[in-house]
């Protein structure tokens, strides 16, 4: 009889109490599903790192932990090259409780009991499956703090309060910070709908953060398109402000050329 190789798993919990009693279970069950922790960290950025260049097949991660919560890091997670399947542990989220029962997303619930932790891992092993970013999405408490792309093989992340502007360009969305560009495979639309706090849009295909607007000018071809530019703070370019949008920002505009 062919033994099944042992589960790599990783543990994600701000409390060394909570990824203590998770290891000793795994421990205790490792005889009825064999399994190997590979990985703990204390958050999602954390966890973000101790993952890089291991292939994990399952991670066992906190729902409201500082830093980085743990469906942002699902979300992240089920953007890496080998996405493991991903059990949340919660303690008293009720309505994420609920919304994992509606998408049939695996749960534990704290204190977590060894037979349930058992079962949640062989649904692993039959299954597999990252979750679907549309369902993450869904059940997401709040904004996320970074956005994440893929570039040589590594998952970066980009600090959201460093990105200057978002710009769509056919299927990618390009990410500019201070330093450099990003590629993003996400919707310009959802982008907006989800940091609707921290952009505003300039013209169909661009947002810009607030706080990286230093004025507006005109531009100098009467013939253009756009009558308006916005000028950035730590970056040399300009982008159009689209006649139908101005109307939207002349507000911040009269904000910024006002004394104080």
């Amino acid at each position: 009889m062919t033994t099944a190789p042992a589960l790599s798993v990783m543990i994600v919990d701000d409390e060394a109490p909570a990824r203590t009693r998770l290891r000793d279970l795994l421990a205790d069950i490792a005889s009825e599903v064999p399994n190997s922790v590979v990985a703990e960290a204390a958050n999602g950025l954390l966890a973000l790192e101790a993952i890089e260049g291991r292939v994990v097949d399952v991670a066992l991660v906190d729902i409201r932990m500082p830093t980085m919560d743990g469906i942002e890091l699902a979300r992240h997670l089920a953007r890496s090259e080998h996405p493991p399947a991903i059990v949340f542990v919660t303690a008293y989220d009720v309505y994420a409780v609920q919304a994992f029962e509606l998408n049939a997303i695996d749960y534990l619930v704290k204190p977590v009991r060894a037979q349930r932790l058992a079962a949640a891992l062989r649904k692993v092993r039959q299954n597999g499956l990252p979750l679907a970013q549309q369902v993450l999405a869904q059940i997401q408490p709040a904004a996320r703090t970074h956005l994440s792309c893929h570039e040589r093989g590594r998952l970066l992340l980009i600090p959201l309060k460093d990105i200057v502007y978002l710009k769509a360009d056919l299927k990618y969305v390009t990410a500019r910070t201070a330093s450099r560009e990003y590629l993003l495979d996400e919707s310009l639309n959802h982008l907006e709908e989800e940091f609707s706090e921290r952009f505003i849009r300039l013209h169909r295909s661009a947002l810009v953060a607030w706080d990286a607007i230093a004025g507006f000018e005109k531009n100098a071809d009467e013939e253009a398109e756009t009558q308006w530019q916005a000028l950035l703070r730590g970056i040399p370019e300009k982008l159009p402000v689209s006649r139908r949008q101005w109307p939207l920002v002349k507000s911040y505009a009269r904000q910024l050329s006002s004394p104080e």
